[in-house]
């Protein structure tokens, strides 16, 4: 039974009080269109086929034709028609006999959901002129030759988003006739960063090839100190990804006629991602708990992840900030807004949004895991998009951020943005949406307090740098590390700097006033400590380094606490600890180290690798204690690939996957998994065991479809070993 056919056949739905027609909020619902509109009583022997009729309608939506070539859609995987809004495109209309502009008169309709109205935009009637308008709906004729006649159609540079269906209708004294259903002339309307008229214009070629073209992308994890990155495959153009994306608004009961706004689609895009309270897209989980699902680490790109939601229409497990990130990107540049992931190192999570992160320490100077509750991640990520804000003063559009990763509500919902980047560094959170969370993301400080036997509360530390220390995104046109920091604050202690925390404040930002506080900076001693660079399942060290810049001797009893924790800054456990006593000369500097042995760490760490060590010195003269926290990753072992033979398109290929086992240990239940776009879909295969030092290889065949730079992406997981990765860049040849 077709689509149309079920729909035909459900009841009609119940109307209420408060409104005419039911919510229009589905693209994939139709309404029955009638082909015959008759004016009153026909004539005895009215014959329909005696006036003009409509013979076929060609719409010329192969890759290869003038459509999709000139609309940037030809790398789409559909056989239907895409463009984009505020572009002319080409259609032709064979008729029974020649068209007679004097006699006959004709016109489309373009309508999308099952309600549509005019006022709405979702019934759109074209009518035929002498010319067309900029950014507005019409059509004019270009070529006449026997019965056929050819089209340029121009769409409005804000329709509606979407999957529309096309009728041609024909006025005869008697009525009106129009085509049939016809699947085959469905036409795809997106979003059109090469059209000044629309929301999403972006006016550099190169951009728009990065940021709506790039179906490959890099995100950078790790640590600000040992920045890491890994490919991913956004996948927007593969088969059923525009339709899985339009069923994601279908999800989140957007209106079709608000579907032309892209500040409120990527709003309820933000939503729907996360399953936290809709059941949306990606379920979840930062416990080291993957039992009814897969973990973070194992997805290579976002393809499996919207199909596999499509199809099931349950949320997909499990996903964690940069697999949040990957998805929504998919979305946006899939539905034509320009579209990047962007990574914050020393991400704050503040809960309450004022700006400051407590960390208690007791009375020796060690930190107080009980009453410190605030946490600092390695890095967080989330999504930039291009658009005008003209719900906002001028000046406030360009890149905004939006964050599909479930952390606080917003208006009842886990979401979060669209959030103006230009509001953020110049402090103005006034301006919706959520920019108080965002503008404590960037621009927390860490203060490091202590409560005396008398109840008085000490500062130890202030540090006003660490939080936000540095913010990238992927080059255009290359896999490097682009540094964005200055386009989301100003140099720290800058008078600008204080300026716009000056102005978030007055804004209502909560920057916490410490009564009845003491503090006084520690200025005689320095502290600050290194970690060596170590591959996973290998000793290594930390040396902690004081500098006594006074002329007086000190003497220092030192706290040194290893921890296993999430990327988020959780802590999981301790899992060493050490003191010792530093002697301070005038004028001098002493190291010492702390040995970290891989029988301390192995057993207890998780996904990432990830490390926090936190130093405490109390300075036995004067009191006053020093306080150090750094976080820091393993290296963790690559997964090598190759490939053997000609790399053409069209023509078989083989790929080989390599990994050698680094550990001392077996490693158990393993799964290997390949993609990239354009050369071959996800392939998996799961291993029992790999024994310790052992190499491991994987062969696979593969007929490449996309001729052009491509790039593969493997991933390796099991219970043991995660955030294992490969890639390698290949160039398919034309056949």
């Amino acid at each position: 039974m077709s689509e149309t056919t079920s729909i035909k056949k459900q009841k009609k739905p119940l109307l209420n009080g408060r409104r005419a027609l039911p919510s229009n909020n589905s693209n994939a619902e139709e309404n029955e269109v009638p082909e015959m509109e008759v004016f009153g009583l026909t004539p005895r022997g009215f014959n329909p086929k005696d006036y003009l009729h409509v013979v076929d309608i060609h719409v010329f939506k192969e890759p290869y034709e003038i459509n999709k070539q000139q609309h940037h859609t030809d790398k789409y995987y559909s056989p239907k028609l895409i463009v984009r809004r505020g572009q002319p495109f080409q259609i032709q209309i064979d008729f029974n006999r020649p068209y007679k502009p004097d006699t006959d008169q004709f016109w489309l309709e373009y309508l999308i959901g099952r309600y549509p109205q005019q006022n709405k935009g979702t019934y759109i009637p074209v009518l035929v002129g002498d010319e067309l308008k900029p950014g507005e709906w019409g059509a004019k004729i270009t070529h006449k030759e026997n019965n056929s006649i050819r089209l340029s159609i121009m769409s409005s540079a804000t329709c509606i988003i979407g999957k529309f269906r096309l009728y041609v209708a024909i006025s005869s004294p008697f009525g009106i006739f129009r085509t049939r259903r016809n699947a085959e002339t469905d036409t795809y309307i997106l979003f059109n960063p090469w059209c000044q008229q629309d929301a999403v214009f972006l006016d550099d070629e190169k951009e728009r090839e990065e940021y709506v073209l790039n179906d490959v992308g890099v995100i950078f994890h790790g640590d600000v100190n040992d920045i890491k990155l890994r490919s991913w495959s956004y996948g927007q153009f593969e088969e059923d990804i525009l339709d899985a994306c339009l069923f994601l608004m279908d999800k989140a009961e957007l209106e079709l006629s608000g579907r032309g706004n892209p500040i409120k689609i990527v709003r309820v895009a933000s939503a729907v991602i996360n399953s936290k309270d809709d059941d949306g897209v990606i379920a979840g989980s930062w416990d080291n708990s993957y039992t009814y699902g897969v973990a973070p680490s194992i997805w290579t790109g976002s393809v499996d992840i919207l199909l596999e939601y499509y199809s099931s229409r349950q949320p997909v497990r499990y996903g964690q900030c940069w697999v949040f990130a990957g998805v929504f990107n998919t979305f946006l540049r899939c539905l034509g807004i320009p579209a990047r992931v962007i990574t914050n190192y020393s991400s704050a999570h503040d809960n309450n949004a004022n700006l400051q992160l407590d960390f208690y320490l007791d009375e020796e100077g060690k930190l107080d895991t009980k009453t410190t509750k605030d946490s600092i991640w390695n890095y967080h990520c989330w999504n930039e998009a291009w658009m005008s804000r003209p719900d906002l003063p001028v000046g406030f559009g360009g890149w905004q951020v939006v964050d599909a990763t479930p952390q606080e509500t917003s208006d009842g919902m886990y979401r979060c943005g669209p959030t103006s980047v230009q509001a953020i560094k110049h402090g103005h959170v006034c301006f919706q949406f959520d920019a108080p969370f965002v503008f404590a993301e960037v621009n927390s400080d860490i203060v490091y307090s202590r409560r005396e036997r008398n109840g008085a509360q000490v500062i130890e530390k202030i540090d006003m740098t660490h939080v936000g220390k540095l913010i990238v995104t992927k080059e255009i046109g290359s896999d490097g590390m682009m540094d964005i920091t200055e386009e989301y604050k100003f140099q720290e202690g800058s008078d600008e700097e204080r300026l716009a925390l000056d102005t978030a404040v007055m804004y209502g930002v909560k920057k916490q006033i410490t009564q009845d506080t003491v503090y006084y900076p520690q200025t005689d001693v320095d502290m600050d400590f290194q970690v060596q660079k170590a591959i996973l399942g290998s000793d290594f060290k930390v040396t902690i380094a004081f500098k006594n810049k006074s002329q007086n001797y000190y003497s220092a009893t030192a706290y040194f606490s290893g921890n296993i924790v999430f990327y988020t800054g959780v802590m999981k456990s301790e899992f060493k600890n050490q003191t010792f006593n530093v002697t301070l000369a005038p004028s001098s500097s002493s190291t010492f180290d702390v040995v970290i042995k891989s029988s301390e760490y192995l057993g207890e760490l998780l996904d990432q690798a990830s490390f926090h060590f936190f130093v405490t010195a109390r300075i036995n003269e004067t009191g006053k204690i020093l306080a150090v926290q750094k976080a820091t990753v393993l290296e963790i072992p690559m997964l090598h690939i190759k490939t053997q033979g000609e790399t053409v398109a069209g023509r078989e290929m083989f790929v080989t996957v390599e990994f050698t086992n680094p550990l001392n240990q077996t490693l158990e239940n393993v799964t290997l998994r390949l993609e990239g776009p354009g050369v071959l879909r996800t392939m998996k295969k799961d291993f029992r065991q790999i024994p310790a030092n052992s190499t491991l290889i994987w062969e696979v065949k593969c007929t490449p479809k996309r001729s052009g730079l491509r790039k593969l992406i493997a991933s390796l997981n099991c219970d043991a070993l995660r955030h294992v990765y490969g890639e390698l860049n290949v160039q398919i040849q034309k056949l």
